[in-house]
């Protein structure tokens, strides 16, 4: 992600027709509901049973966002640091991210610039560290910037390396997930369902259970109804993105909207919400009413409001973007002092107090239910 205007540049498009790609990869809490046990097609084994409240969690994002054509590099970190330095910075954060949001899981991007090479030495420090501090980790593919960001895997070869070496470093911890692709927009639904099971049929073979996979939506992860239908990707998780700016409506609207991209019930018994924001850091206070007169205060209250309710309701996971990243209004913490020193300060009480709700805390919502 962003600031506004740089999410706002590539998600206003997402609220749009999704983009069609060329080719194919020829490459290969409230009561839970879970989802069905089901035969996967083509393996004659039925598939895992399914927790998505499980997933209570925050991004930890590169202040450039993730979108890079070099290593990513999270907020807090330099490719100066070495694997203690990384490993001890990241404890720092995702204890904060404990202590201050009561999360237990994190997204971190990850990229062939970052895996592989020197920098991975150090990089996976962060995935080392969130795991022995018992975080779930969701590591998500994020192609490049510029003239390499079309919605497609950028090197498909490079691509397949780079999952070769998470996955078979990852194998035997169950608590570090995989999202083969953060946002396919390129794509036709038909080709990233196809892209998408190469990658399942691809590392299932390998060891890799299909309850460890996230499949991103169709386009910016808009829609997983798509996804949800596909019989070869049954047992898998899927991610569903969702942001205010995406549209201006009142709480009947959001609602309406939101739940139109999350399909029937059984898939969302399958949906982790692995990105949704707001601003944080610009003093709304998400408890409040929405009638305020200031149209975008009031449109990210409603939407607040509605999709954490929507999210508890349906029995989502939810993974707010971002937790932490430098200089984003978005993030619900900021840097607080640097190396031994290093922590965290929450940037808005009351965003806190809906993503806690949306995680199935408390009895009573922390708003007035519109």
């Amino acid at each position: 992600m962003h600031t506004r205007s740089t999410r706002g540049a590539r998600r206003i498009v997402g609220a749009l027709a999704v983009l069609a790609g060329a080719t194919a990869i020829a490459l290969a809490a409230p009561a839970v509901a879970t989802a069905t046990p089901a035969a996967a097609a083509g393996h004659g084994r039925p598939t895992p049973t399914l927790d998505p409240t499980q997933f209570h969690g925050v991004n930890w994002a590169d202040p450039r966002d993730n979108y890079v054509n070099g290593p990513v590099v999270l907020s807090g970190l330099s490719t100066a640091d070495d694997y203690r330095t990384v490993y001890r910075t990241a404890q720092r954060v995702v204890r904060e991210f404990r202590k201050d949001l009561g999360a237990n899981t994190v997204r971190l991007p990850v990229n062939p610039y970052s895996v592989g090479t020197t920098w991975w030495k150090s990089y996976k420090g962060a995935v080392d560290a969130a795991r022995h501090e018992g975080f779930k980790v969701v590591l998500g593919y994020w192609e490049g910037s510029d003239a390499s960001k079309d919605g497609k895997v950028d090197d498909p070869a490079a691509w397949t390396a780079m999952w070769d070496t998470l996955t078979r470093t990852y194998a035997h911890d169950r608590g570090v997930y995989f999202e083969p692709m953060n946002e396919p927009f390129g794509y036709t639904s038909a080709e990233w369902i196809q892209v998408a099971t190469n990658w399942v049929d691809r590392y299932s073979a390998r060891g890799i259970p299909r309850d460890r996979v996230f499949v991103s939506g169709v386009g910016y992860n808009d829609h997983v109804d798509a996804v949800c239908a596909a019989p070869a990707l049954a047992g898998t998780y899927v991610s569903q993105h969702y942001y205010g700016f995406w549209g201006t409506h009142d709480a009947a609207g959001w609602r309406a909207d939101f739940e139109s991209r999350l399909g029937d019930q059984a898939c969302s018994a399958r949906t982790v919400l692995d990105e949704f924001g707001v601003p944080m850091t610009t003093g709304i206070d998400y408890r409040g009413s929405a009638t305020t007169g200031v149209a975008d205060t009031d449109n990210s209250v409603t939407f607040l409001q509605t999709v954490t309710a929507v999210v508890r309701e349906r029995h989502l996971g939810a993974v707010y973007w971002p937790g932490l990243r430098t200089d984003d209004t978005y993030s619900l913490e900021a840097l607080q002092g640097s190396g031994s020193r290093l922590t965290l300060g929450v940037t808005n009480a009351s965003g806190v107090a809906l993503l806690h709700w949306a995680w199935g805390a408390g009895r009573h919502a922390p708003f007035t239910v519109g």
